[in-house]
């Protein structure tokens, strides 16, 4: 068990979150991407702070790793490997997408269902996957080209729950099918804390020197 401070910056929305053997002991939210960098920081400055923790007694910190906003992704990634490397701690990288799954699936209890988290990659593109209730990908990280029957093989298998940003693109585009399900889903790093917890336990840890996100695709540039 450990003391694990979970960083999220992914999406429009991120947030700190201190762990202690699987449990939060406090999470801030900012929901303003533009001010992620700022805010971040503060964040875990304020937790260590209000939790009388000192840095010293931190195990690991673990960092919402992609796919996601470039952006974003660069903010939190850059925060949690200077933080590591200042404080001497190893650093966890934990998949964005199967961070969401592992949200839903302990919302929604349901051991029935696949979990498809969708996060928006422009136009009709989406970062997605699909999980089982044992969070195994039994369809494994994409950047994925939406079309009318993206999805008709897993829904004849069984219910999908379908969420994210980018779940809207499916819901307009896709014909109602009734294994198709799509739910709310609102991003925090609470959301890492069992992934987190167990790829310590694991000693699956990054290099904090060379590690980068989980981009999955190139940057896009637009033309001037």
């Amino acid at each position: 068990m450990a003391l694990i401070l979970n960083i999220d910056t992914a999406t429009t929305i991120g947030s700190v979150c201190l762990a202690r053997d699987s449990q939060p002991l406090q999470t801030m939210v900012n929901e303003k991407q533009q001010d992620h960098a700022a805010a971040i920081t503060l964040f875990v400055k304020e937790i260590l702070a209000r939790q009388q923790i000192t840095p010293g007694q931190l195990d690991a910190i673990a960092v919402s790793a992609g796919p996601g906003s470039y952006t974003g992704l660069r903010v939190g990634v850059a925060t949690a490997k200077g933080l590591c490397y200042a404080w001497g701690k190893p650093l966890l990288a934990i998949s964005t997408l199967q961070m969401m799954a592992q949200g839903k699936r302990s919302e929604l209890q349901d051991d029935t269902a696949y979990y498809c988290p969708m996060l928006d990659a422009r136009r009709q593109e989406v970062y997605t996957a699909i999980y089982d209730y044992a969070g195994h990908d039994v369809k494994p990280p994409e950047a994925l080209i939406l079309t009318p029957d993206a999805y008709h093989t897993w829904l004849e298998e069984k219910k999908v729950y379908f969420f994210g940003d980018g779940s809207m693109k499916w819901e307009q585009l896709s014909a109602p099918h009734p294994h198709a399900l799509f739910v709310p889903y609102h991003i925090s790093a609470e959301h890492m804390i069992s992934l987190s917890e167990a790829a310590f336990a694991q000693q699956h840890f990054a290099d904090v020197a060379y590690f980068s996100p989980f981009y999955l695709k190139p940057f896009y540039f637009p033309a001037k």
